[in-house]
């Protein structure tokens, strides 16, 4: 079969035409795939940037396809199905937190940039019927991350006012799609007044570049102090993100792409009340509450670019130059 395959840290990821086809065992199924989409993580394990890398792998936690093969013990009524999958697994029965045997789908395990992949019949979820197919293969992963950020971690609540940071990235979308559908007054930021404007057009009440100089005072002078900040860089940054805070606000974040946190003043902190919390993916419930709410306020996962699968090569490409508005997404058949 044809699957993108991560092959060395020299090579990187390239197009193996001649890779075994997966055979679903007992409580699997195999799964004909139609659309994947990529992930930051999928660049970081790339770049030789991730835990655990193991050669060859082939990447992709996010996609929709169709049920081809049950293996043994699997309800015949999964065959023919279009699914999207949950890319969690092992969570464990803890809400707070996953198990140490938690690990994400496309790495230890094959993912989705393939013709075809086997998964737990446990990981399956009907893809929403108000979805096109590039649409349904966007959403599990970043989804997930949103969701339990802002409402696992973050308890956002309706009529509470909230900043998204980094605007355009798959999982800050979601997060200012699922605020703005939970009745909260949903800000951004981002270093391209472009994204600013799409994030406008789409719902947010407006947005701040975060490139200005002292960008976090005049957000205050002009819209108030939020009680949710939503952040994926961490960095130096981080610090401005307190100030942007009301008393007793929260702050969730799910990446650090911009490295260790550096001039935190923790007076700030344990004055203003604040709450900071890690969020990482969620739990088999977060997943199914996710799709449901997706389902509920049919929102519409935005796609920045779909790519022929044998141009896969080339999305990543893209999502390391971070131009992208929404989510990449490789159509597999």
């Amino acid at each position: 079969m044809k699957a993108l395959v991560l092959t060395s840290k020299e090579q990187g990821v390239i197009l193996n035409t001649d890779y075994p086809q997966p055979v679903a065992n007992a409580g699997e199924v195999r799964i004909k795939m139609l659309a994947a989409a990529l992930n930051h993580r999928d660049v970081w394990i790339n770049q030789g940037q991730y835990g655990g890398i193991k050669y060859p792998t082939i990447l992709g936690s996010d996609g929709v396809g169709m049920v081809e093969s049950l293996g043994e013990g699997v309800a015949s009524e999964w065959l023919g199905k279009t699914v999207i999958i949950n890319p969690s697994n092992q969570w464990g029965d803890n809400q707070r937190h996953q198990s140490k045997q938690y690990h994400i789908l496309g790495l230890p395990k094959d993912g989705t940039l393939a013709e075809y992949l086997t998964v737990n019949a446990d990981r399956l979820r009907l893809a929403p019927t108000h979805l096109s197919i590039e649409q349904a293969a966007a959403l599990p992963l970043a989804g997930l991350t949103a969701y339990r950020a802002l409402f696992g971690r973050a308890q956002l609540q309706a009529g509470e006012k909230v900043l998204i940071s980094g605007i355009g990235g798959g999982v800050a979308l979601f997060a200012m799609q699922f605020a703005i559908a939970a009745g909260a007054e949903v800000y951004v930021s981002s270093s391209s007044e472009e994204k600013i404007a799409y994030a406008v057009q789409m719902g947010a009440k407006a947005g701040v570049l975060y490139t200005e100089e002292n960008w976090h005072k005049n957000f205050v002078k002009t819209y108030g102090e939020v009680d949710v900040v939503i952040d994926s860089a961490c960095g130096n940054g981080f610090a401005a993100l307190i100030d942007v805070l009301a008393l007793g606000g929260r702050i969730a974040f799910y990446g650090g792409g911009q490295g260790a946190i550096n001039g935190l003043i923790p007076q700030k902190v344990f004055w203003k009340q604040i709450s900071i919390f890690g969020s990482t993916m969620g739990s088999d419930e977060q997943f199914q509450q996710m799709v449901d709410f997706v389902e509920q306020h049919h929102i519409i996962p935005v796609v920045d670019s779909v790519f022929a699968f044998d141009d896969g090569v080339a999305a990543f490409v893209r999502m390391a130059e971070g131009a992208q508005f929404g989510k990449l997404v490789v159509k597999v058949s």
